[in-house]
């Protein structure tokens, strides 16, 4: 672990995380339809702020098919960002980017993930941003797909599932955002 961690160390790396699941609780088989249904999930606020200075940039993708549905207005979803974007910079945090991919799971759309769309999109935007020098954070197995065919280093927050054919899909594990933060900082610490 060590030497990876001397490589991110030397600066120049991207993380991309999920939402739904990895920075907030999952509603169940609900969406997230407004702010006040938004709550973070334990300890990932504090994981933010513990990832500035490790990564170049930190962008979203989520995909959110609520919209997609009509359950919400893409304004809602604005909002909701806007919202979170506003609570990580009081608490000491940054995050450079939202992106959301708002058709259905039907639609098989590039921009949804596993497609990549919404990450060449952020690497349009960023132009520092390199998917080989990249860790994707999520909480499904479309997530680590996402990574995977990016060539990103992926890591399973969670208790997602994962097909047993597609476990190298997953380069790391951890329960939370937070045991992931701590992973990178004491790593990064003693490389």
């Amino acid at each position: 672990m060590n030497e990876w961690h001397r490589r991110i160390s030397l600066g120049n790396w991207s993380l991309f995380l999920d939402r739904d699941g990895v920075l907030n609780q999952r509603p169940g088989d609900g969406y997230v339809l407004n702010p006040a249904q938004f709550q973070w999930s334990d300890g990932s606020l504090e994981a933010l702020v513990g990832l500035q200075g490790i990564f170049q940039h930190i962008v979203v993708v989520t995909n959110q098919q609520g919209v997609g549905k009509g359950l919400m207005q893409a304004s809602d979803l604005e909002e909701i960002n806007t919202g979170m974007l506003a609570e990580i910079r009081e608490a000491g945090g940054h995050v450079d980017g939202i992106y959301s991919a708002t058709g259905l799971r039907s639609s098989d759309s590039f921009q949804r993930k596993p497609g990549p769309g919404m990450a060449l999109e952020a690497a349009r935007e960023f132009p520092g941003i390199c998917f080989s020098r990249s860790i994707m954070a999520g909480d499904t197995f479309s997530d680590m797909l996402f990574g995977l065919r990016l060539g990103m280093v992926t890591v399973l927050i969670g208790q997602g599932n994962v097909p047993p054919r597609y476990h190298r899909a997953v380069d790391f594990r951890f329960a939370s955002l937070w045991d992931f933060t701590n992973f990178m900082v004491k790593g990064i610490r003693n490389s």
